[in-house]
């Protein structure tokens, strides 16, 4: 497809993005030569469009099948890029393919081959065993964040992936980090580096520490928690079971917040981050897969409630925040026993908590979860109109609506919610049936 100058900025507009940056500007400049391109990027840099507009600048209207695929090592990362191009409306196809919901639904979308397909190892390698993906005419490969993909120990997934495209081009690859070595399953040619990494730590990024009196720290998370009130944060453990127990112990304490980890269903993990995108809970507890990949603006502070591995693991969690133009706050906590990682540079500022403390205010928002969503021909548009008209909202009375595959969520008020509730019982959705409910807390299995 021909990418002029009239074409991209009608894409940017759609995006809501005045004008490409130095990164996508370059990337677009790059792919133009006839070699590979590696991209490395800080998390946040807009490196999803710096390399979707290449893709597109490569697919053919006139061509048949399959012609793009990006592989991704999370369903969010996949589902966030499929949105992307959703929203650049590009006239070609994208089907997302992830685990951890229907594989027949994904079959149905790809019976009509799209021109591109975005998907994690386990289940792009499924499909193409069994032959729901052809790969004959795939021409342009993307591995977005390819070190977190080797990570994870998708190599296996991976190279039989890539020894099943006969027609690669080109190959794109994305990372946050230039220290991984690149696998020879890849089949890199006279690949060209831009490197856009800073090096540097965000200047809006302010380091602060608390210390803990007890090795337990729940109690010093919980007053600092207090402390902070009700503005957006993320509270990072290294475990799953951690997680759950840290996520139940606030909530015995009175703090409401959500927990998320890749042990949960997809639904499940889809609710907890509506929840915290929309303000219906203004914590979340998780593990570091939620350190990339996932698109939260606005998140103020992030808390270390165990301190990070490595280096790298530290940059990607705070990348959550002082993203763009935004500040934000990076806080240690400290048991007796720990100290800062020798990776950090300089000493942070050391909090005081109070003695006393007030808990945070109780979101204002709630979050409901509808039984339909895009499969059942229900958008964003319907779903306004079915909240304003039958269930008497107005509009400041509605926030963030998320509509998934086969349900949706939608923030309300939380003083309206009881009211809505009764006048929208038993009225149907576009002529159809649909349950409507608050969307319910995961019960830690701690």
């Amino acid at each position: 497809m021909s990418l002029n100058s009239a074409s991209i900025k009608k894409i940017l507009v759609r995006l809501g993005i005045e004008e490409l940056n130095e990164l996508q500007s370059a990337t677009l400049e790059a792919i133009r030569q006839d070699q590979d391109l590696i991209l490395l990027s800080d998390t946040g840099s807009g490196k999803t469009l710096a390399f979707l507009l290449p893709v597109l600048s490569m697919m053919d209207k006139q061509a048949s099948g399959t012609q793009a695929l990006v592989i991704v090592p999370s369903r969010e990362l996949a589902l966030q890029i499929e949105q992307v191009f959703k929203t650049m409306a590009t006239g070609f196809k994208v089907t997302c393919c992830y685990g951890g919901h229907l594989r027949e639904t994904e079959e149905n979308n790809l019976i009509e081959a799209p021109a591109l397909i975005v998907g994690t190892p386990g289940r792009l390698g499924d499909h193409i065993r069994r032959g729901s993906i052809h790969t004959d005419n795939i021409h342009t490969l993307v591995l977005d964040e390819f070190d977190k993909s080797l990570e994870l120990g998708f190599q296996d997934e991976m190279s039989f992936i890539i020894t099943s495209l006969p027609s690669i081009q080109k190959r794109m690859l994305t990372s946050a980090t230039a220290a991984t070595e690149i696998p020879g399953f890849v089949g890199l040619r006279d690949a060209a580096t831009l490197n856009f990494l800073s090096g540097e730590k965000s200047e809006r990024l302010l380091l602060q520490q608390v210390l803990s009196a007890d090795k337990d720290k729940i109690e010093t998370l919980f007053r600092l928690l207090c402390r902070i009130g009700s503005r957006s944060t993320v509270v990072f453990c290294n475990h799953r079971e951690a997680v759950e127990r840290t996520s139940g112990m606030l909530r015995e304490k009175g703090i409401a917040n959500v927990f998320y980890h890749g042990a949960l269903e997809q639904p499940q993990r889809d609710s907890a981050l509506a929840r915290f995108r929309n303000g219906s809970s203004s914590i979340l507890v998780t593990t570091d897969l939620a350190a990339r990949g996932l698109d939260v603006p606005n998140i103020r502070y992030i808390v270390h409630y165990h301190l990070p591995s490595t280096e790298e693991i530290f940059i990607h969690r705070n990348g959550r925040t002082a993203r763009m133009d935004a500040s934000g706050t990076a806080i240690f906590i400290l048991s007796p026993q720990e100290t800062l990682p020798s990776y950090i540079n300089e000493q942070p500022e050391t909090i005081q908590l109070p003695e006393t403390v007030t808990l945070p205010d109780k979101p204002k928002w709630t979050t409901l979860t509808i039984s339909a969503g895009k499969k059942d021909k229900v958008n964003k548009v319907d779903i306004v109109g079915f909240f304003s008209h039958k269930g008497q909202l107005k509009k400041e009375d509605i926030g963030l609506i998320e509509v998934k595959d086969f349900f949706a969520f939608v923030a309300i008020r939380k003083s309206k919610a009881s009211h809505t509730l009764h006048l929208i019982k038993d009225q149907k959705l576009k002529n159809r049936k649909v349950t409507i409910e608050v969307a319910k807390d995961l019960k830690p299995t701690y």
